[in-house]
């Protein structure tokens, strides 16, 4: 009769072997799980990493502050432009006509001003040779007086010389009031403060700046992008001709799984290695800011989830990462490529609602202060040469 139980001692190679690999599997595991333990504890969870990652940068527009027509384009779509530089010119012949104007408005309103002043300065002169012809008059009445009756003093010389006091003194009077009238044209004033001369020096600089707006200047450094202008397009002021996109400033916005934020903070340092260039060159910035909200919650059509059908998505929010100056000139990077960012978390001591100050120059441009400038020093040459000696 067989014995269905084989004995021990003929199980135990096979056991052994089967006991061998599960001990070896176990170890594997073994050693997997602590390797991946070592790693979460010493580096993973302080650290936070996101391929949904791309460059931005500020897209500055180009506009016209008044109406013509384009006769020039000084830049095409790619070029690298300065601050200043010539754009676009539009046909300038109206303008020039205009400034022409308001050049002979404002020589023409100097002018009269001094006439004004000059009007105070005689009023009060005649007023004097009143104030004289009325004491000369008015002594002469006194010396013919005490002769009234006599064969010295006939009564109608005596007459004549009160009509003349009392004809003096109306001269004196008018006088008085010709110069009051006067002096309300100029009084408390100077020709430079005049409210005449304010207005037309006002007006000649709005038409210095309207001629020299038909020369559209670049507002920074930078790139041209979606230029949409032709020549001999008829532009309105506000209309996007075209924009410059400055390089040197442009930063990451990372966006971030809900989960991964909790340990986010602004100031964090962060690496981005861009795919354009590969992993072998890295960026290295600080967290600047965080979003106010996910990326749905501001688009065109927000997700509207209460709905009966519903199902949870794991939002994500942008986080944007400044970058090294020094480190974009050495690889320069385009607005919109993709990149993958890790971010350290071991310094959580940041905010997560405050943002780094603004360190972009590209923020700010002075280009367009220099038209008011020269404005300014051209209506006063205009003012000192019609003013001559009485400014």
């Amino acid at each position: 009769m067989n014995n269905p139980n084989p004995p021990a001692a003929a199980q135990t190679p096979a056991n052994r072997g089967r006991a061998k690999a599960l001990t070896i599997i176990a170890l594997t595991f073994a050693a997997i799980a602590a390797a991946y333990g070592a790693y979460y504890l010493l580096y993973a969870r302080y650290h936070e990493e996101t391929d949904d990652a791309y460059v931005g940068g500020n897209l500055v527009y180009v506009n016209s502050l008044v109406s013509g027509t384009v006769v020039g384009i000084g830049a095409d779509d790619n070029q690298p432009v300065k601050a200043g530089q010539s754009l676009i010119r539009l046909d300038h012949a109206d303008s020039v006509v205009g400034l022409a104007d308001a050049e002979a408005r404002l020589g023409e309103t100097v002018r009269q001003i001094r006439q004004q002043f000059r009007a105070v300065d005689e009023a009060a002169a005649v007023l004097e040779q009143r104030k004289s012809d009325l004491a000369r008059v008015t002594d002469d009445l006194s010396r013919r007086t005490p002769l009234a009756g006599t064969d010295s003093e006939s009564g109608e010389d005596l007459a004549h010389a009160r009509a003349a006091v009392v004809t003096a003194k109306d001269a004196y009077t008018v006088a008085q009031k010709q110069l009051a009238s006067a002096r309300v044209a100029v009084d408390g004033t100077t020709l430079r403060q005049h409210p005449s001369l304010l207005r037309a020096r006002a007006a000649y600089l709005q038409a210095y700046l309207a001629a020299q707006r038909n020369d559209i200047p670049a507002p920074i450094d930078g790139f041209v992008a979606r230029r949409s202008v032709q020549v001999g397009q008829r532009v309105a002021p506000g209309n996007a001709l075209m924009a410059v996109v400055p390089l040197s400033g442009v930063w990451i916005d990372a966006n971030v799984k809900e989960p991964q934020l909790r340990a986010i903070r602004v100031g964090q340092p962060a690496t981005v290695s861009a795919d354009v260039y590969g992993s072998h060159v890295e960026y290295h910035g600080k967290v600047a800011g965080i979003a106010a909200g996910t990326g749905g919650a501001f688009s065109l059509l927000p997700p509207q989830n209460a709905t009966g059908n519903w199902i949870k998505v794991v939002q994500r929010v942008p986080v944007r990462i400044a970058l090294d100056p020094a480190e974009l000139k050495e690889h320069p990077l385009r607005v919109g490529l993709s990149t993958v960012v890790e971010i350290d978390t071991h310094n959580r001591d940041g905010s997560v609602l405050t943002a780094l100050p603004l360190a972009d120059a590209s923020l700010d441009t002075p280009v367009y202060d220099a038209f008011l400038k020269a404005a300014n020093t051209k209506a006063d040459a205009i003012i000192a040469r019609e003013a001559g000696h009485d400014e």
